[in-house]
């Protein structure tokens, strides 16, 4: 397909916070972008890290700025941790949550069964992002994987674009676990180059593009799994970031806005990095 960016694709994956919206705001820009992407016949889905919506939720958030989205466009890390672990536990296993109602419901989709404490003899513990998570949850978490389960975590990003600035992640709070166990998780969401392959297989696209915000996450599980990606300047990072980031972590190109992914767009700053 031909884009602003005058370069073949066969579909478009886009990250959501920073890069779609920031809490509760659009981006400028972004809703009439994917407007004019759909217009084209261009499919795009959404990647996201944030495990405290359901894909279901995430669309009808989306669908709020006045763009067509549906779940099955929709891939969340939550639903790659319960995806990850349905293969690694036997089926009915019970896996402690540390985490969203979301979370549990995509545990309980992958026919695993989720519980709220050690003492219930968990096989595996999932952590991912929630307002709500609590001390005591988080201790709970400590005394499981101390006792052996396996640990999985939705996504290690350290900060969440909001429309009041950055704020406490699921990185952060992960973080908190390891401090106290030693252990470290296995990550299912963005960069693991899994989360990247799920979402091209959810568009069957072959050779999608992934346009996020961050270097870290967006820009590595591209690389990783091999597509190419550009990054948007509406959130986390910034250009002088991406011209100096190591080879794994460096974008194909940068995007003001995401306008330059309209076809014929002239707008969005589009440009490569050499």
């Amino acid at each position: 397909m031909t884009t602003g960016l005058d370069s073949e694709f066969d579909a478009v994956l886009l990250d959501l916070d920073g890069c779609v919206y920031a809490g509760a705001e659009p981006i400028p820009g972004a809703a009439e972008a994917l407007r004019g992407l759909a217009a084209a016949g261009i499919p795009y889905g959404f990647l996201t890290n944030n495990a405290s919506r359901t894909r279901e939720a995430t669309a009808e958030h989306i669908r709020g700025f006045g763009v067509d989205a549906e779940p099955a466009q929709v891939l969340t890390s939550g639903m790659v941790a319960a995806r990850g672990i349905a293969a690694a536990v036997p089926a009915g296993s019970r896996v402690l949550v540390a985490g969203a109602p979301a979370l549990v419901a995509a545990i309980e989709s992958e026919g695993l069964v989720p519980v709220e404490t050690a003492a219930q003899d968990p096989v595996a513990v999932v952590q991912g992002f929630s307002k709500d998570l609590t001390w005591h949850t988080l201790a709970e978490a400590c005394v499981a994987v101390r006792a052996g389960a396996r640990w999985w975590a939705t996504n290690l990003d350290p900060t969440l674009p909001t429309e009041r600035g950055a704020m406490p992640a699921n990185g952060a709070y992960v973080r908190m676990v390891a401090d106290a166990t030693g252990a470290r998780p296995r990550v299912a969401g963005k960069p693991a180059a899994a989360m990247m392959e799920a979402g091209a297989a959810m568009l069957g696209a072959a050779k999608p593009l992934m346009v996020g915000d961050r270097l870290d996450t967006d820009i590595a599980g591209a690389r990783a799994a091999g597509f190419p990606s550009a990054l948007v300047l509406t959130g986390v990072d910034t250009e002088e970031a991406a011209r100096t980031a190591p080879a794994e972590r460096r974008p194909d190109m940068i995007l003001d806005s995401l306008t330059a992914l309209v076809p014929g767009g002239e707008d969005g700053g589009m440009r490569g990095l050499g």
